[in-house]
């Protein structure tokens, strides 16, 4: 996928700079979007010679449930025009690296087994800046075949304190 993240980089570094003022907000409507462009019937929609830019940005705003900002719809329109409509959800992702570098944080998914409710997750995020030594942005998502406890990914690294990763050391200390 390095065509991708080539290609996807100077839309990222683009769109970073043009929205130095309010990078929170433009990460916002572009996650959104980004999410709705990875459908990959609307990919098919989009690169049919048939369909306009106009109807492309109308299923977009449709499905984003509120009109479009004007930055957003412009952003939309240069993708389009040139043809690197499906390449958004990598531009998503850099945008949110290089916003990430900014602020000096980090993104983090924590699986869990079962739901994490807040409390317990503002005291699981707190202890996972400490062990990174950096803000974190936590995302959770839930994975059943854990069993039980976390498993963490920040980056590059990764902490896994679930029964499933323990149950596996078992087997191999076991096995040797």
């Amino acid at each position: 996928m390095a065509e991708l993240a080539t290609i996807a980089r100077p839309y990222a570094e683009a769109l970073f700079k043009a929205s130095s003022s309010d990078v929170a907000g433009t990460s916002a409507w572009l996650e959104k979007i980004a999410a709705i462009a990875a459908n990959p019937e609307l990919q098919q929609f989009a690169e049919n010679p048939k369909a306009t830019a106009e109807q492309v940005i109308g299923v977009v705003a449709g499905a984003f449930g509120a009109p479009l900002a004007a930055p957003a719809q412009n952003f939309l329109s240069a993708l389009l025009e040139n043809g690197r409509f499906s390449v958004l959800p990598e531009i998503a992702k850099q945008f949110r690296a290089l916003a990430n570098a900014k602020s000096g944080s980090s993104d983090a998914v924590v699986y869990s087994a079962f739901p994490i409710d807040a409390a317990a997750l503002a005291n699981v995020s707190a202890a996972l800046e400490k062990r990174f030594g950096r803000k974190l942005q936590v995302t959770v998502r839930q994975e059943p075949e854990l069993i039980g406890g976390i498993r963490v990914v920040v980056g590059d690294e990764v902490l896994d304190t679930s029964v499933k990763a323990r149950l596996e050391q078992m087997k191999v200390a076991l096995v040797a």
